[in-house]
């Protein structure tokens, strides 16, 4: 081996050495280096490890590969165990062609926080393509007359493969003219010439056909061969000679097809069919081929498919000028390719975090993008916005990636969705730009508490209602969303004049409508408040209170209880009437009470009927019974009023009493007087009667002895007012009755005193006065003028023994045989009769 083929072979040698290595240059970039053809999932290198970073921490960071500007990625990470792998069969030949170098670029991104580390990856050539000629046939046409020693550059092989595995030699088989000599050109190619080692006789041998054949250096060896044919004739001693030995053009990406690139030429100093120069490609690449076609009578180069900078920024290849005979040379021609801006920027979204809480901070990282231009120089400078009415921005990171920002607190309720659009824009001219739509939503978060549509309610149920009774509605909306949003109701616990509020109200927990739980008195309670809460089903929960005053409105379900005059059985109450009263005199009053409230409350009394229409009038509102006219001597003693009480409810509800009125100066009168009730017969009356003087006969003894006993016993004692009248100093009211807020009817603006004969509550004779300074204390005696009114004059009764017996009797007979006559007395406060 000479030192050419030394030189020649240690790059082979050496990357043969380190293959699957890793190199780690100054810079910080992972190289690598694989065979091409490797398998699916051939680990090239451990990246982790390279990195110093632990292989668990790749998952976590979003590891990832990204290629620089080829759509096609040949490697990946393994997450789990940080080996670099192949992703997809590497063709060597297709990427880069004859060239020595070839160099995948990859960028390994991480993230949190963002990291971008180079890697780049060798790819190692195998003997995966053996040489071949670029004819199936080299014909040469040789004089009789070359002379020994003459050479005949023969076609040289190509081979696809790089370095060893490249062309390494010629053969030819044996024969008896020709011998192969192998040089080694400029390029580090081979090339062979046949030699002419024995002059060749036309008259013996016209045509000659051999077998050349090129072998590489790879292993295993691969090999081509071609059909070398020789005619036997004249010599042809001149060569074609190109005008240059190196051609270069410039070829504008795009270029129309048929476009002419570069026009080669070459001249042959011979003459006729020695002299006629044809061209074709002598060493061209597969792609080459079908982009670029060469004229073998003009030489012109032309553009048959389509030129892309991005996918090859220069072709090389060799073009043959060959004469008629056989003779050619070669030149070399070399293709530059200018990129125009014909590819828009490329926004490729690498990483997207959404939803996106509405309390992240500001500055938190939304997403990250990567822009991309395949254009080369300014039209590969880009510039990247957004639009101006979205909370975000982009920041610039490493190299073309940016990362999507906020820039303000968010807030959901306000705004719920975004749509940030992304424009790219490159640096040609004219600029081309593209755009990227992401669209982020804003993740709920728990911070609205619910809010009740009224800061307070109020809910009013009649009573007497019915259990289960919806009294209100409580309404609260809560903005936040699912589940945050989402309101539920109930009530504090608390208590009502000592009971649970949840044995009066209950509440739905989800529509918020409050029930009752049980009937309702209005003459109980009127009104109460209860706290509501409106609690959310967030995590943590947030609620909020509210006061709702619950009120008891009254209904008419009371009548009119009268309290005076009383109503005790048949028990019949009289008032003594003055015969002397004057028209608008007061004479007696009804009082009645109704445990309602409001209109409910509002009594009006009305005189049904009575003994005589036109003598007595009440008072509408005030129950006050007053004489419509002056009393006459002709008026009936004995008036009997029914009046009707009537509250002003809906519908209204009513109670009537009897009034008894006794038209009479003198209780000397009463014993004549019949019974006051109009609707008893004289048939009664008589039975009485008898009743009556049979039991006076069958106890008159007793009677007798018991009259002197009680006079002998208060002999010293003084009158009360007329011969033992005694005041009863107020009037009967029913117990368990009070004025309620003043809505009510109980009330006492008057005072009346009752006033008994002798005898204690058997009396039933009575009448009524107001107390005033006119009232006489127990120890003086009222007397009477002719001409004055009962009440006003003062009276002296003396009566003898005889009569208070009488009385007496009349009284006892009353109490021991009631009827109508002798109606049982109103009750008063006991005291000792008198009997003057």
């Amino acid at each position: 081996i000479n030192r050419m083929d030394i030189i020649f072979l240690l790059p082979t040698l050496f990357s043969s050495t380190f293959i699957c290595s890793f190199i780690c240059t100054a810079r910080g970039d992972l190289i690598y280096t694989v065979r091409e053809e490797a398998k699916r999932l051939y680990v090239i290198g451990n990246v982790a490890k390279d990195l110093g970073i632990d292989a668990k921490r790749l998952s976590a960071r979003k590891a990832r590969i990204d290629t620089d500007d080829s759509t096609k990625r040949y490697c990946d990470i393994n997450l789990n165990s940080g080996n670099l792998v192949v992703a997809e069969t590497i063709d060597r030949e297709e990427l880069c062609g004859s060239r020595m170098s070839c160099i995948l670029n990859y960028e390994l991104v991480l993230e949190n926080p963002l990291e971008v580390q180079r890697i780049s990856l060798q790819i190692e050539d195998i003997n995966d393509n053996a040489p071949r000629f670029p004819n199936d046939r080299i014909t040469f046409e040789i004089r009789e007359s070359a002379v020994k020693g003459q050479r005949f550059p023969l076609d040289e092989a190509h081979d696809s493969d790089i370095g060893q595995n490249a062309v390494q030699g010629y053969s030819i088989e044996r024969n008896e003219h020709f011998v192969l000599s192998v040089h080694e050109n400029a390029e580090q190619g081979k090339h062979a010439e046949l030699v002419l080692e024995k002059e060749l006789d036309r008259e013996q041998q016209k045509e000659i056909n051999l077998i050349l054949t090129a072998t590489d250096g790879g292993t295993p060896q691969r090999s081509g061969t071609v059909v070398i044919h020789i005619s036997v004739l004249d010599a042809n001693d001149n060569s074609p000679v190109f005008s240059q030995s190196v051609y270069k053009a410039s070829l504008a990406e795009n270029a129309p097809l048929g476009a002419t690139v570069v026009t080669v030429s070459a001249s042959d100093d011979d003459v006729g069919a020695n002299g006629e120069v044809s061209y074709e490609f002598s060493r061209i690449s597969d792609k080459a081929t079908k982009l670029f076609s060469i004229d073998k009578m003009t030489g012109q180069i032309k553009v048959i498919g389509n030129i892309d900078y991005e996918e090859e920024t220069y072709y090389e290849m060799r073009v043959q000028a060959k004469d008629g005979p056989g003779l050619a040379s070669t030149a070399k021609i070399i293709i530059d390719i200018t990129d125009l801006n014909d590819n828009a920027p490329r926004i490729i979204l690498k990483s997207l975090n959404d939803p996106i809480p509405e309390n992240a901070a500001v500055g938190t990282e939304v997403a990250i993008i990567n822009v991309q231009d395949k254009d080369s120089g300014d039209n590969r400078q880009i510039r990247c916005s957004i639009q101006q009415n979205v909370p975000f921005k982009l920041n610039p990171s490493i190299k073309n990636y940016f990362s999507l920002a906020t820039t303000n607190m968010l807030d959901r309720e306000t705004e719920s969705d975004y749509n940030v659009t992304i424009t790219a824009t490159d640096g040609g001219s004219p600029p081309l730009s593209s755009s990227m739509t992401i669209h982020l939503s804003v993740a709920d978060v728990n911070d609205n508490p619910p809010v009740f549509h009224q800061k307070s309610y109020s809910a009013y149920v009649m009573e007497n209602n019915k259990p289960g009774t919806s009294i209100c509605s409580i309404r609260a909306t809560d903005p936040d969303w699912r589940q945050n949003g989402t309101v539920l109701y109930s009530l504090v616990s608390s208590e009502v004049k000592g009971v649970p509020v949840s044995s009066f109200i209950s509440m739905n927990s989800d529509t918020g409508v409050i029930h009752a739980v049980r009937s309702f008195d209005y003459e109980q309670f009127r009104k109460f408040k209860v706290q509501v809460v409106a609690r959310d089903n967030g995590s943590p929960p947030l609620s909020s209170n509210v006061t709702v005053s619950v009120f008891i409105t009254d209904e008419n379900d009371n009548s009119p209880q009268i309290l005076y005059p009383a109503l005790e059985g048949k028990s019949l109450m009289t008032e003594m009437v003055p015969k002397a009263a004057l028209s608008g005199s007061l004479v007696s009053k009804v009082i009645a009470v109704d445990a309602d409230s409001g209109q409910n409350a509002w009594l009006s009394y009305q005189i049904v009927t009575s003994t005589d229409p036109g003598l007595f009038t009440i008072g509408l509102h005030s129950g006050e019974i007053r004489a419509l006219r002056d009393i006459t001597e002709s008026d009936s003693m004995k008036q009997n009023l029914i009046i009707s009480v009537k509250d002003n409810g809906q519908p209204p509800l009513s109670a009537t009493c009897s009034v008894y009125l006794l038209i009479s100066d003198n209780l000397a009168e009463v014993p004549e007087l019949k019974d006051m009730t109009y609707e008893e017969s004289n048939s009664k009356l008589t039975s009485y009667l008898i009743i009556a003087l049979v039991s006076v006969s069958t106890f008159f003894l007793t009677f007798i002895i018991l009259i002197l006993a009680v006079r002998f016993c208060h002999r010293r004692k003084p009158r009360l007012l007329f011969d033992g009248a005694v005041a009863i100093p107020s009037m009967y009211l029913p117990p368990n009755y009070a004025e309620v807020e003043g809505a009510g009817t109980l009330c006492s603006s008057s005072n009346y005193d009752t006033y008994l004969t002798t005898g204690s509550h058997t009396s039933d004779f009575k009448f009524v006065s107001s107390y005033n300074e006119n009232t006489l204390p127990a120890n003086q005696t009222l007397k009477f003028g002719q001409n004055e009114p009962f009440g006003t004059s003062s009276v002296n009764l003396n009566r003898t023994a005889d009569a208070d017996a009488i009385i007496l009797i009349f009284h006892l007979l009353s109490s021991h045989f009631p009827h109508p006559l002798f109606p049982p007395p109103f009750p008063a406060p006991d005291f000792t009769p008198h009997i003057a």
